[in-house]
């Protein structure tokens, strides 16, 4: 006997909705062994994590306060994932964003009019962030370097520049030697739901999650990006500029992360401290993939594993146990996702040696009853008699 594994001829959609659930309850049960081994009831554990994400008025904000910036990086590398490119520096261009909208409200406040300060915030983290996700893609479309390894090469520079701003030249003067810039002026705060803190950017994300899914279903950009996902050299045979394409997703994907970024320091922090880069866009990465690169999957599933991340702050504080739970959850479920995602396009199946033999020689018959067929027949002579 032999497993065989062997590529589907048909996608099945019933495999594709089933095959990410089937992995998050792996890795639910894969988290459940480790937590039996800690010691902990998994049942207490998981119920306990569930209370605290969605258990009350003030642990659903939280949950969504997390949820945000998942959202929107989430979009942001999916759609650059739908084009096979492999955008690992949504946390770059996340604190990149952060800085060009912090940049706005510190600096430019006293000349541009109050209402329009907050537009001016989101259009300057939006380029911010498009403009660190556009170095990766220059070097990709025009010198094929590995955008895996510039982009989150580039992590670490933004992560590190955000640093030196806070820590320097935008420390705030009068904050008792703390790190952080001053507080923005409230023209610079996004507005919360009352009682919350719930603000504008859970709008920026579910416009942005529309936006994106009218783009790749009505319009023939959309087409465009699909195409070169499934098949690169089919569309360069079409027709398709791929540098161009390149170019104009990553500018929209690091946009969108970049708008993250705004979202935190003018919705959270209303200043620029330490804190804003805290794993969101590499998270963004799991929560693409379970969203299976569709943006209202990836809405939904933002919403979950910020649960996840709240949960896992809950269970530390009322069962004692690390927080370094929830993310151990996250490993195991991308862990799982990516192994499921082999059962979506390949099939194992059990056979044995004489069968193969058998199906062997049937091939080759057929083979050769198709070479005889198609042979060219001599011309008949006609016999006279």
């Amino acid at each position: 006997m032999r497993l065989i594994i062997e590529k589907r001829l048909e996608y099945s959609r019933l495999i594709a909705f089933l095959v990410p659930i089937a992995s998050v309850v792996l890795a639910l049960l894969a988290g459940a062994v480790l937590l039996a081994l800690a010691g902990a009831n998994p049942l207490t554990t998981y119920k306990a994590m569930a209370l605290g994400a969605f258990g009350g008025k003030y642990n659903v904000s939280e949950t969504m306060v997390k949820a945000v910036p998942l959202m929107l990086c989430g979009l942001g590398v999916s759609v650059a994932f739908r084009m096979l490119f492999w955008n690992i520096g949504a946390e770059g261009q996340l604190a990149v964003g952060g800085i060009a909208a912090a940049g706005v409200a510190l600096f430019w406040a006293d000349r541009i009019p109050g209402p329009l300060l907050l537009p001016a915030m989101v259009v300057a983290g939006f380029l911010g962030g498009a403009l660190w996700g556009l170095i990766p893609a220059l070097l990709k479309a025009y010198v094929r370097v590995n955008e895996i390894i510039t982009s989150l090469m580039m992590n670490y520079i933004a992560i590190l520049w955000v640093e030196h701003l806070f820590y320097g030249p935008w420390k705030d003067p009068h904050g008792y030697g703390f790190p952080g810039t001053a507080q923005f002026p409230q023209a610079a705060r996004l507005p919360r739901l009352p009682g919350t803190r719930i603000h504008l950017g859970l709008a920026f994300a579910v416009v942005a999650g529309l936006l994106i899914w009218i783009v790749l279903r009505r319009t023939k950009w959309g087409y465009e990006i699909r195409v070169i996902g499934e098949n690169p050299r089919a569309a360069n045979y079409a027709g398709i500029s791929i540098v161009r394409n390149i170019i104009l997703v990553m500018i929209l994907s690091g946009g969108l992360a970049g708008l993250a970024g705004m979202s935190e320091v003018a919705g959270i922090s209303h200043r620029l401290q330490k804190g804003l880069t805290v794993g969101y866009g590499y998270t963004a990465i799991i929560v693409a993939w379970l969203g299976r690169l569709n943006p209202w999957g990836v809405l939904v599933v933002a919403i979950l594993l910020a649960g996840l991340l709240v949960g896992g702050d809950q269970i530390q504080i009322t069962m004692q146990l690390p927080a370094a739970v929830a993310l151990v959850l996250q490993g195991a479920i991308l862990f799982f996702v990516l192994g499921g995602s082999l059962f979506t396009q390949y099939r194992i199946r059990l056979t044995s040696r004489g069968a193969r033999e058998q199906r062997s020689e049937r091939a080759e018959e057929q083979g050769r009853a198709h070479l005889r067929a198609s042979a060219p027949q001599p011309p008949c002579s006609k016999m006279e008699g």
